[in-house]
C-alpha cells in the first residue's frame, strides 16, 4: 500500500511541476491599476510639456475623472509627426507595466477632444528615454474614437519603468486631450538592465531560427548593453523552441540563444545591474533542453558579485544535473547564498552546441548595511533615506475636504431613500425562510461599512464626491489584444444594497444587534464593542482579544526584561505600518536575558537573529498605549508554535519589542522556493519538501491555533505569510505579513480606509464583520491550501477581488452556487475533506482547532 502511495505521489508531483513552469512575473495577473484613477499617484508626480490653462493641467489627466475641465490638454494644436507634447507620470519606483488605458475629454458635453493615436516613452532613471514598440516593431498605439469611452491596450511586450510618457500622435492638425491610467505591478526583481552577447541565428534544414532578443530596449551593436528585453518580459519559451507563444512572429522568437563556436572561452557572460544593493537568495534561469537539436541547459554557472565599485574575488559556482532524457524546457534554480550586491556577472558554460534562455528572474530583499538601533538624528526611521522617492505624501487636503462635503450631502439623500426602501424590504423579508439571518445582516453591515470601509460606489459621476472608490488592487484581466472599457463588477449583493450605505450613526445600534444575535450561532462571538483590537506597530489587528481576557492578562506585570539597544544590529527592514516598523536584527548576549524555559540552539557567544518591532517616536498616545498592551499580551503567550516575546526596550524612545525570528523566513517565501519531491525537481536542482513535512507544518499551525483559541484569541489574519519557518520545518505563528510590501496584493485596499485579507476571510467576516475562532478555522483551511500548492498562486487567483466578495454572498444564500478552492494536486481526499469542513457555511458545523489537530496527528505516517 505504501508503494502505491509513493507512485501516486510521484505522478502527482510530475503533473504539478509540468503545470508550474511560470515566470516570477506573470503578465496575465500583473494587471493592477497603479493609481491615476484611484489617487495613489499624487498630483506632484504628474507633469506635462504644456497645457491649455490651469484647468487642463497634467493633474487632471486621470482616467475616468472629470475634475478641472475634464482632462489634460496640451497648449498648442498637435501636428503630424510632432512628438513635442507629452503627459508624464512618475511612479516613484520601478514597475512592470502590462496595460494602459486612455480616454478623451467630453466635460459633460462641453468638449470633444481625444487622441486617436499615441506613442509611449519610458525611462528607468529619468535621463535615458526609450520608445516603446510592439513585437512587430510598431510604435503607434491606436487610441480613442470618441471623447468618453475608455480604451485599454495591452503592452506587448510589457515595459519596466519608473517614468512613463504618453505622447499624442495625429495624421492632421487637431486639438487633443487625454486621461490615462497605467496597469501592472511593482517590479520586485529590481533589475534595471542586463548586458549580454547578441543572440545568434540557427540554421535548420527547413528554415532559419532567429534567436536574437528582438525587444531589447538598450544599445545593440556587437553586444546588448544597458537594457532589458525578452529575458525579463514574463514569457517563458515552449519546449520546442522552433515554435512561439506569440503569433505572427518568426521561429525561435521566445528564446535568446548562442552557439559555442562563437565563444572560445566556452561560456556566455551576462551582467545584471540592479536598482540598489540587494540580498540575493536565488536566480532562476528558464532554459531550453531540446537535445535532439543539440540544445541543452548550461553545464555550469560561475557568478561574481559587486556591492560597491569592486567585484568580489571569490565567485559562486553551481552545476545543475545534465538531463539527456527529458527534452522539456525548465527553470534551473541557482542558490545565490544571500550574497549582497548591486550587480551580478554570471558566466554560463555550454553543455552542448547551443544554449537558449527565455527568462531570468531573481529573488532578493533590499539589503541594508548594519547600523545600531538608536533614535535617528533626522527624525526618519534608521533604514529610510531622507530622499527616498518611494514614500509619497498626500497634501491634497482641499480636494479631500470638498469631496467629504459633497459625500455628506449624498449620504443624507441616501438615508431618506434607505428608510423608504427598508420598509418595503422588511415586508419581503417576512416571507423569506431565512428572516432571522437576513435581519442580522441588515443590522450589522453598517458596522462593516464603517469599520473596514466596505462601501463601494460604482456609479460613473461628474462630481468629486461621487467618484468611484476603486481598489488599488482591482485587477484587469486580458480579454483580448484590444478591447474597450471592462465591465465593472457590482460588489454589493442586491439584498445587501440598502444596508451598505447606512450612516455611521447607526453603528452603535448595529453592534448591539450583532451581540444579541451571537448566541444564536452557538459560537463565541464578540462584537466590535467587546473586542480589544491591538493596533500593532505594523497596522494589523492581529490578536483580537475579548475585553475580559485582556483585563485578566494585562493586569499582570510585564514578564520580560529591558534589553540594551546598543547590542542590536540591523540586518534589513521586514516591513512597516502606520505607527512603526519591523526590522530583522542580530542581538548579542540575548541568552542572558532569556527565561530559563526558553532554549536556543546556538552557543552563548553567537548573535541571535530576532525581529524588532519599533514604535515611531512621533506615534500618538493611543498607539503608545496599544504598544504597551501588546507587550503585556505577548509576554503571556507561551507555546512552541507561537512566536515568543524575548525582551523589550521601553526605557527610552523608540519603544521596541524583540521577538523570535526563524532563520528560514516566512512560510510563503520558503515554500515558493521549493518544489514537491519528484524526478523533475531533481533535474531542475530545486530544493524539495516532502508531503509528510507539509502535513507536519500544517499540524504545527493547528497546534498553535489550538493554543490561541483556548485563550479566546482571534488571529484575524492567519496565512502562510504570517508563519515563520525554523530548523527541521519548525513553524511558529507570527503577525508580520500585513506590514510587508511583498504581500500588499493579498489585501483588498479601499483608498484611505481599511485593508482586508478577503481571500482568507470567512463569509461572515466579510459580510457581517464577525470574527471568531470559527472564522480563524476558515482561514486555516485556506492556509493549508496554500501549503499544498507550495504558495505558487494566490487563493481564488481566477477571481477578481470583487468576484471573491460576490462569492461570499453565495455562501450566505447557500444555494449551491458558491465556489470552493479546488483540491490541490498533492492533496489526498482525507485532507481535502478537512479543508472543506473548515469552509462550511454554518459556523457551528466547522471543526474546532482541537479536532483539526487531532485529525492531522492521526493522518501522519
Amino acid at each position: 500500500m505504501k508503494h502505491l502511495w509513493d507512485i501516486h505521489f510521484l505522478l502527482l508531483s510530475l503533473l504539478y511541476l509540468l503545470g508550474a513552469v511560470t515566470s516570477q512575473v506573470n503578465p496575465g495577473v500583473c494587471r493592477y491599476p497603479l493609481g491615476m484613477s484611484g489617487g495613489q499617484i499624487q498630483d506632484e508626480d504628474i507633469s506635462a510639456s504644456s497645457q491649455w490653462s490651469e484647468s487642463t493641467a497634467a493633474r487632471y489627466g486621470r482616467l475616468d475623472f472629470e475634475e478641472g475641465d475634464g482632462a489634460w490638454c496640451p497648449e498648442i494644436t498637435v501636428e503630424p509627426d510632432s512628438l513635442k507634447e507629452f503627459l508624464q507620470i512618475d511612479l516613484r519606483s520601478l514597475h512592470f507595466i502590462t496595460l494602459v488605458g486612455t480616454q478623451g475629454r467630453h466635460a459633460g458635453g462641453m468638449g470633444n477632444e481625444f487622441a486617436q493615436m499615441y506613442k509611449i516613452k519610458y525611462s528607468r532613471d529619468g535621463s535615458r528615454w526609450i520608445s516603446w514598440r510592439n513585437r512587430q516593431a510598431k510604435q503607434v498605439i491606436e487610441g480613442n474614437r470618441n471623447a468618453y469611452d475608455i480604451v485599454l491596450k495591452d503592452l506587448e511586450p510589457p515595459i519596466i519603468a519608473r517614468f512613463v510618457r504618453f505622447m499624442p500622435v495625429t495624421d492632421h492638425s487637431m486639438n487633443v486631450c487625454m486621461r490615462v491610467e497605467l496597469y501592472g505591478c511593482e517590479w520586485l526583481d529590481g533589475l534595471v538592465s542586463y548586458n549580454a552577447p547578441v543572440g545568434e541565428q540557427m540554421t535548420l534544414p527547413a528554415y532559419p531560427v532567429y534567436l536574437n532578443d528582438s525587444v531589447y530596449d538598450g544599445a545593440v551593436i556587437y553586444s546588448m548593453t544597458e537594457g532589458l528585453g525578452q529575458l525579463t518580459d514574463g514569457v517563458c519559451g515552449l519546449d520546442d523552441f522552433t515554435l512561439s507563444h506569440v503569433y505572427n512572429v518568426w521561429p525561435g522568437y521566445d528564446y535568446v540563444g548562442w552557439n559555442n563556436e562563437s565563444f572560445p572561452s566556452g561560456y556566455v557572460e551576462i551582467m545584471f545591474e540592479f536598482d540598489r544593493i540587494r540580498n540575493f537568495t536565488t536566480m532562476k534561469v528558464h532554459c531550453n533542453n531540446m537535445f535532439s537539436r543539440h540544445v541543452k541547459a548550461f553545464r555550469q554557472v560561475v557568478c561574481y558579485f559587486r556591492s560597491d565599485s569592486d567585484w568580489e574575488a571569490t565567485p559562486l559556482s553551481f552545476s545543475p544535473v545534465v538531463d539527456e532524457k527529458n527534452p522539456s524546457a525548465r527553470f534551473v534554480t541557482v542558490n545565490l547564498a544571500n550574497h549582497m550586491a548591486s550587480a551580478i556577472k554570471c558566466q554560463f558554460y555550454f553543455a552542448d552546441s547551443w544554449m537558449l534562455f527565455s527568462e531570468i528572474t531573481f529573488q532578493s530583499d533590499t539589503a541594508m548595511y548594519n547600523t545600531t538601533l538608536s533614535p535617528p538624528k533626522t527624525g526618519l526611521p534608521p533604514t529610510q533615506p531622507e530622499d527616498d522617492p518611494t514614500h509619497k505624501v498626500d497634501d491634497s487636503n482641499t480636494r479631500i475636504l470638498i469631496g467629504c462635503l459633497v459625500a455628506i450631502i449624498f449620504i443624507l439623500v441616501a438615508i431618506i431613500v434607505i428608510i423608504l426602501w427598508r420598509q418595503v424590504w422588511q415586508k419581503m423579508l417576512e416571507k423569506a425562510s431565512r428572516r432571522m439571518l437576513d435581519d442580522e445582516l441588515t443590522a450589522s453591515l453598517s458596522i462593516q461599512s464603517e469599520t473596514f470601509g466596505y462601501n463601494h460606489n460604482h456609479n460613473h459621476s461628474s462630481t468629486t464626491g461621487e467618484q468611484e472608490s476603486n481598489s488599488t488592487y482591482e485587477r484587469i484581466f486580458p480579454l483580448g489584444p484590444d478591447y474597450q472599457e471592462p465591465s465593472r463588477l457590482i460588489c454589493k449583493l442586491p439584498e445587501f444594497a440598502q444596508s451598505s450605505e447606512e450612516p455611521a450613526s447607526s453603528s452603535t445600534a448595529a453592534s448591539k444587534s450583532t451581540t444579541a444575535t451571537a448566541a444564536q450561532d452557538g459560537v463565541p462571538h464578540y462584537a466590535e464593542a467587546d473586542i480589544v483590537n491591538l493596533q500593532g506597530v505594523t497596522g494589523s489587528n492581529t490578536y483580537a482579544i475579548p475585553a475580559l481576557t485582556m483585563d485578566l492578562l494585562s493586569g499582570k506585570d510585564v514578564a520580560v526584561e529591558e534589553f540594551p539597544r546598543k547590542l542590536l544590529t540591523f540586518k534589513e527592514k521586514l516591513g512597516e505600518g502606520q505607527f512603526g516598523e519591523v526590522h530583522l536584527c542580530e542581538a548579542e548576549g540575548m541568552q542572558e536575558f532569556m527565561n530559563k524555559e526558553f532554549l536556543f540552539d546556538i552557543t552563548e557567544d553567537q548573535p541571535v537573529l530576532v525581529a524588532v518591532k519599533m514604535l515611531r517616536s512621533d506615534a500618538n498616545k493611543n498607539a503608545r498605549n496599544d504598544f504597551l498592551k501588546e507587550i503585556k499580551i505577548m509576554s503571556r503567550l507561551k507555546d512552541p508554535n507561537i512566536i515568543r516575546l524575548l525582551a523589550v526596550c521601553i526605557y527610552s524612545d523608540p519603544l521596541c519589542m524583540i521577538t523570535e525570528y526563524m532563520e528560514n523566513g516566512d512560510l510563503n517565501q520558503f515554500l515558493s522556493r521549493h518544489e514537491p519531491e519528484g524526478q523533475l525537481a531533481l533535474l531542475s536542482n530545486a530544493p524539495t519538501v516532502s508531503f509528510s513535512n507539509l502535513c507536519y507544518m500544517a499540524t504545527q499551525i493547528a497546534s498553535g491555533m489550538k493554543y490561541l483559541s483556548s485563550l479566546n484569541f482571534v488571529h484575524r489574519d492567519l496565512a502562510t505569510r504570517n508563519c515563520l519557518v525554523g530548523k527541521n520545518y519548525t513553524i511558529k505563528i507570527a503577525d508580520f505579513g500585513m506590514s510587508r510590501n511583498l504581500y500588499s496584493g493579498d489585501y483588498y485596499r479601499i483608498q484611505g480606509r481599511a485593508v482586508l485579507p478577503i481571500r482568507w476571510m470567512s463569509w461572515e467576516s466579510i459580510l457581517l464583520g464577525k470574527f471568531t475562532t470559527a472564522s480563524d478555522v476558515w482561514a486555516y483551511g485556506v492556509t493549508v491550501w496554500e501549503i499544498l500548492n507550495f504558495c505558487k498562486e494566490q487563493p481564488y487567483s481566477q477571481l477578481t477581488d470583487e468576484q471573491v466578495i460576490e462569492n461570499t454572498g453565495e455562501f450566505f444564500r447557500d444555494q449551491k452556487r458558491q465556489i470552493y478552492l479546488p483540491q490541490p494536486v498533492l492533496c489526498p481526499d482525507s485532507l481535502y475533506k478537512i479543508m472543506l469542513s473548515c469552509w462550511r457555511r454554518n459556523t457551528k458545523e466547522r471543526p474546532s482547532f482541537q479536532e483539526i489537530h487531532k485529525a492531522l496527528q492521526e493522518m501522519e505516517p
